[in-house]
């Protein structure tokens, strides 16, 4: 029996720097910049990101890493998407999961 991964409610912004290989300095820039990046902050004031907020990132840096935009275009493009993407993601991560189920099955037959 294969153990499935567990996830992490929060994480720290060395781990999600070094996940997306950024500085943290840029981490904090753009949540200056992107109104939908919002870390939580404990007592001390460490941010903790969510798997929401990781998310958004990957977005962020597909958009100005892999596409070329501006940190402006990026706004533009994630404020007159987001919905669209968004539910094409929410789709194409369903479907992942009823291939792996059907694989599943497929396999124990």
């Amino acid at each position: 029996m294969e153990k499935e991964e567990i996830q992490k409610l929060y994480y720290s912004i060395s781990e999600v720097s070094e996940m997306f290989d950024l500085n943290a300095s840029t981490l904090r820039f753009w949540e200056k910049e992107f109104t939908g990046l919002r870390p939580t902050k404990n007592k001390k004031g460490n941010r903790l990101f969510t798997q929401k907020d990781i998310d958004h990132i990957a977005k962020i840096v597909d958009l100005v890493k892999h596409r070329g935009f501006t940190i402006q275009g990026a706004k533009e493009q994630l404020k007159h998407k987001s919905k669209a993407a968004d539910s094409h993601q929410e789709v194409i991560k369903r479907l992942q999961e009823i291939k792996a189920k059907l694989l599943d099955m497929d396999n124990n037959l």
